[in-house]
């Protein structure tokens, strides 16, 4: 029992997260969102299971597997958007590089309000961006990727709750710009957003998503000893 356990769990999850998706279509309220709704039904087996977390990963690790690629699948909308890109490259970049520099600094602010050193704080600065470029880019950092997973998710999850309450306050009129914040703040939970407020916007934010996440990674060996510094 104790060797089928672990397929069993694989199996679980993957039911639950199509059976979840396909509610979330007919029923778009954020809590019926998957990445919610889903890990928190398998959080709940879990603990009244008293199942350890190395029995559940045993045979789904190869889900986390899939994250690579995946990040090679960024590579698509990349060609897909290429006129959007020449266009628009310089609003992309400076962006993606703001976006980087808001994470920075709301990083160190979080360190002075709530204290957090070392390891928590490296796994939070690549929060903002999509999954897995995070992990990869925390690794070069010194942080943990199970923190970074968890805050990637924290994350997403506000941009998906106020990113379009808090666009509406800022007299934003191109749409590059409308979509741009999404992709930079909220990865893919702000490009599902950006998708629905226009065809345009969700490129946007799918393009500054993979940049950010491209650009995180590049500079992750320097950002984590900055982050040291401005801690320190």
């Amino acid at each position: 029992m104790s060797a089928v356990l672990p397929l069993i769990f694989l199996l679980l999850t993957l039911v639950l997260f199509y059976a979840n998706q396909s509610l979330h279509r007919r029923h778009p309220h954020f809590l019926l969102t998957p990445a919610i709704c889903t890990s928190a039904i398998l959080i709940a087996i879990l603990a009244l299971t008293s199942t350890p977390f190395t029995t559940y990963f045993g045979e789904t690790q190869w889900l986390s597997w899939l994250l690579g690629p995946a990040t090679v699948a960024f590579a698509l909308p990349l060609y897909q958007e290429r006129k959007l890109i020449r266009k628009h490259w310089l609003a992309l970049s400076l962006g993606s590089l703001a976006g980087i520099a808001a994470s920075l600094l709301a990083t160190v602010l979080l360190d002075h309000l709530l204290g957090l050193h070392g390891s928590m704080a490296r796994s939070l600065l690549a929060r903002s961006v999509s999954t897995p470029f995070a992990l990869e880019a925390s690794r070069h950092m010194g942080g943990s990727s199970q923190l970074t997973g968890v805050f990637v998710i924290i994350t997403g999850l506000f941009g998906l709750l106020l990113g379009r309450p808090l666009l509406q306050l800022l007299p934003l009129r191109m749409r590059i710009a409308r979509g741009a914040p999404y992709g930079a703040a909220a990865h893919g939970f702000g490009l599902s957003v950006a998708n629905k407020v226009g065809g345009e916007e969700g490129a946007v934010a799918s393009l500054t998503m993979i940049f950010s996440g491209i650009v995180t990674v590049l500079l992750s060996p320097l950002l984590g000893p900055l982050l040291g510094r401005l801690l320190g």
